[in-house]
């Protein structure tokens, strides 16, 4: 197993140690989620840039870059739910176009195709992290009794556009996904 896919499972990893955090009720919950996140977005970043860069590209990476990515966004995003900063519908329509993604990659699979992700897929990818970023912030300073400041107040009004932008990339990223695999639709009407 070669580095990029080591950071991708410290990435799984990790994202386990943030569900722990959101869920476990103690005084730095919020901040330890924050670092948590922050170190899992940090192994995005370098397992696709050390792949490129050393020529380290797999079929493995290919299909656990994405799976990872998946499960801490989702992850994230529910635990918003439940602080109240991320409206469930937003979550599901996310969490949904991932579900549908995946079931692509799966059908594809099964014809022995490996489907790696998109540049659109890499900017929704972006816009969700600055959202669960920018949030996470938020409930950080508020932690720390700072909820009142300027700086806290201009975070928690850049919550719910940040949502929208990264809404409205991943439903765009999802169908352009969709139409440039369109052929698979084609060699399933084919098959017995």
């Amino acid at each position: 197993m070669n580095l990029p896919n080591q950071l991708t499972l410290a990435r799984l990893v990790l994202c386990g140690f943030f569900v722990l955090s959101m869920s476990i009720a103690w005084s730095f919950a919020s901040t330890g989620a924050l670092v948590i996140f922050s170190l899992a977005s940090l192994t995005d970043w370098l397992d696709g840039s050390i792949a490129r860069r050393y020529n380290l590209i797999t079929d493995l990476g290919k299909l656990l870059d994405p799976l990872a990515d998946k499960i801490l966004i989702s992850a994230a995003f529910i635990s918003l739910i439940e602080r109240g900063l991320a409206p469930m519908w937003m979550v599901v329509v996310i969490i949904a176009r991932e579900f549908l993604i995946t079931g692509l990659r799966i059908v594809a699979a099964n014809k022995h195709l490996i489907l790696a992700a998109e540049k659109a897929g890499k900017h929704k990818t972006i816009t969700q992290i600055v959202a669960i970023l920018v949030s996470l912030s938020y409930l950080t300073l508020t932690e720390f009794g700072l909820g009142q400041t300027f700086v806290a107040q201009i975070l928690h009004s850049a919550i719910t556009p940040l949502f929208w932008v990264a809404l409205f990339i991943t439903v765009v990223s999802g169908g352009l996904y969709f139409y440039k695999n369109r052929f698979l639709f084609e060699r399933l009407e084919e098959s017995p």
